[in-house]
């Protein structure tokens, strides 16, 4: 099972980055798939995340009306379209899968994770 994220970069405040992360070795569509952050110093954290099935969405708070989490199963790539970006958005940022995942925003319920794309926002 591979996930490669992709897209991370140097980007100044109010601008925006699309992250993109393909899956392998796994029946993508039964998956849910989330997007999480790790910022120097501090703990993973959940950001954002869509269901597998009906394709349900799930934000943080700091990412609601800024980001934009959506999947292709027929490329088996999820994205995150981030716009609006702030300093505090800084962080390596990871795709995971969790297979018929139902508590999304929980880290220890993923199966797979990326290799993580970092996100530089400058001010």
């Amino acid at each position: 099972v591979q996930l490669q994220a992709s897209g991370g970069g140097l980007v100044q405040a109010g601008g925006s980055l699309r992250l993109s992360c393909v899956a392998s070795g796994i029946t993508f569509s039964d998956y849910a798939m989330g997007w999480f952050r790790q910022a120097p110093g501090k703990e993973r954290e959940f950001v954002a995340a869509i269901s597998w099935g009906r394709d349900l969405t799930y934000y943080t708070d700091s990412a609601k009306g800024r980001f934009t989490i959506s999947r292709d199963n027929a490329k088996n790539t999820v994205y995150l379209q981030m716009n609006s970006l702030k300093p505090e958005d800084t962080a390596v940022y990871y795709c995971a899968a969790d297979k018929y995942g139902q508590l999304l925003n929980l880290r220890y319920e993923y199966d797979y994770w990326g290799q993580g794309t970092q996100v530089t926002v400058s001010s």
